[in-house]
């Protein structure tokens, strides 16, 4: 499975309805609406870099609201307790 991050620029004034859109994308897992320089984050997994590309392309570009999108494809996940073992020091 690939995971990418796709960050979202969208319409002022549109947001809830941008975000609800973006969720109702397949391929679109999670989305969030956050503080900061994008508006929206939503969490895209599929089973290709293909399908990255249909979902973000050719979904997301699309969707009415969406003025710019940014995306970053993860390379690994880490949970809390993975990273905690990583830095642990044999304890």
């Amino acid at each position: 499975m690939i995971t990418a991050i796709v960050m979202i620029d969208a319409d002022n004034g549109r947001i809830p309805e941008t975000a609800q859109a973006v969720a109702d994308t397949d391929g679109v897992t999670e989305v969030y609406s956050c503080a900061g320089d994008v508006d929206l984050i939503a969490i895209v997994r599929v089973r290709d870099h293909e399908q990255i590309a249909e979902v973000v392309t050719n979904r997301l570009d699309k969707v009415p609201g969406v003025a710019r999108t940014i995306t970053h494809i993860a390379f690994k996940s880490y949970a809390s307790a993975d990273t905690e073992a990583g830095f642990s020091l044999g304890e």
